[in-house]
């Protein structure tokens, strides 16, 4: 029951943090959301800043274990469609998260330091792999620039709202502009996305 009610904890916290933001959020506010009192939410996490470490780490443990795999994975083309697909799932699966960032980045950065400093470190080993061994400046900004479209899962809801684009869509057309921004060739019987429209 105990990891029922952590879980509950943490999907009311990552909706009211990404919602209304990390600061403005109170301890309160969640214990009451969830049913609990504040010294019972205090059982299952010991501070605002333990939930909200909770409530990312799945961010950097999916990139954790790609970016482990990278280190003995050649650098094909269908491994880098392989780690761009994978990166990608991690982003659709943690959506919400991003939210948290968007409205209280400087805050987040802060209390989330270590957190913070990880998805930098993480983010550029990926880009390392992705960008191919000794890469020229130009395979390496294209490495860049793939992450980058990658993020667009996180901030299309700046944009238009949230269930504008269903996670398919999303997963299609940002994996194909991914891979277009990389150079790699679609796989065989796959239509190439820039061609349509």
């Amino acid at each position: 029951m105990d990891g029922d009610t952590r879980d509950t904890i943490r999907a009311v916290a990552l909706e009211l943090f990404s919602t209304k933001g990390f600061e403005q959020t109170s301890l309160r506010e969640i214990a009451e959301r969830v049913g609990l009192t504040k010294a019972s939410l205090y059982y299952h996490y010991p501070s605002k800043q333990a939930l909200l470490i909770a409530v990312v780490e799945p961010v950097i443990t999916g990139w954790r274990a790609i970016a482990d795999d990278t280190a003995s994975l050649r650098n094909t083309p269908g491994n880098v469609r392989q780690v761009v697909e994978r990166c990608l799932d991690v982003l659709l699966r943690n959506r919400a998260v991003a939210g948290i960032f968007q409205r209280d980045p400087a805050g987040v950065a802060v209390v989330a330091r270590s957190l913070w400093e990880d998805s930098l470190a993480l983010g550029r080993q990926l880009v390392d792999w992705l960008g191919g061994p000794a890469p020229a400046p130009a395979q390496r900004l294209r490495a860049i620039a793939a992450m980058e479209v990658l993020g667009a899962v996180l901030t299309s809801p700046t944009y238009y709202p949230d269930d504008e684009f269903t996670d398919a869509e999303m997963r299609d057309v940002l994996l194909q502009a991914a891979l277009d921004v990389l150079r790699l060739p679609a796989e065989p019987g796959e239509s190439q996305m820039r061609n349509v429209g």
